[in-house]
């Protein structure tokens, strides 16, 4: 049985790090052109305009025209709530294609770090065990591995890439990081947050993690 630790982590371009900065200076001189005033743009002015006319101002449109795109190993159960938010794009670990006894075996994700008494993770382990064996039976019975799949739980880790612009990214993180989120998606979206923060300055900061849902849907987005 191969266990999977989850993770999220931006997937940063091959260049200096002066890509974060680059993105804000787009959102900028994009907000620019509604005023032409993208000619006065300078080096350092994306911060002093995002902080007027995003935050100040609450034009967060223009941050529409930067996207930043992720990469996610979560379980399949997460990967169906990732994908509600419609107007991000996704490419996702497909088990109709990928033959997890000849390309490589499957991995599975605990519940939570620390999760359930001796008899609840034994049951656990017991269900994975056999569904991965069913797997394993039904490939050498001559299924197709499209539907040998039917037998794995949503335990079954998946690799995902989400690429969505940083508006998306704010509501996505105003949703997801609140204490009435799913714990395993809290595992893995409160920690990128901190990356998002970490690494584009000034849109993220207000997102406290675990706050109530229906505090952070006052905060403008």
């Amino acid at each position: 049985m191969n266990i999977i630790q989850p993770y999220a982590k931006i997937l940063k371009p091959s260049l200096p790090d002066s890509w974060k900065v680059e993105m804000l200076r787009k959102v900028e001189w994009c907000g620019r052109i509604s005023h032409r005033s993208e000619d006065v743009q300078n080096a350092d002015s994306w911060e002093r305009f995002i902080q007027a006319v995003v935050i100040g101002h609450g034009d967060w449109s223009i941050t529409e025209h930067a996207s930043v795109s992720v990469d996610m190993v979560v379980d399949r159960g997460i990967t169906h709530e990732l994908v509600r938010h419609r107007l991000f794009s996704f490419t996702q670990e497909s088990t109709r294609f990928v033959n997890y006894e000849k390309k490589m075996p499957p991995g599975f994700i605990l519940p939570v770090e620390e999760w359930g008494n001796e008899d609840q993770r034994y049951a656990w382990y017991l269900a994975i065990q056999t569904a991965e064996e069913s797997y394993r039976n039904l490939l050498k019975a001559g299924m197709p591995p499209q539907l040998a799949r039917s037998v794995f739980p949503n335990a079954l880790a998946s690799r995902i890439v989400i690429t969505g612009n940083l508006r998306n990214w704010r509501h996505f993180f105003i949703m997801r990081t609140t204490k009435e989120a799913h714990p395993q998606m809290r595992q893995v979206t409160i920690p990128l947050l901190a990356e998002f923060k970490q690494t584009i300055p000034i849109l993220y900061d207000d997102i406290q993690p675990n706050a109530r849902q229906v505090d952070n849907l006052k905060l403008p987005r």
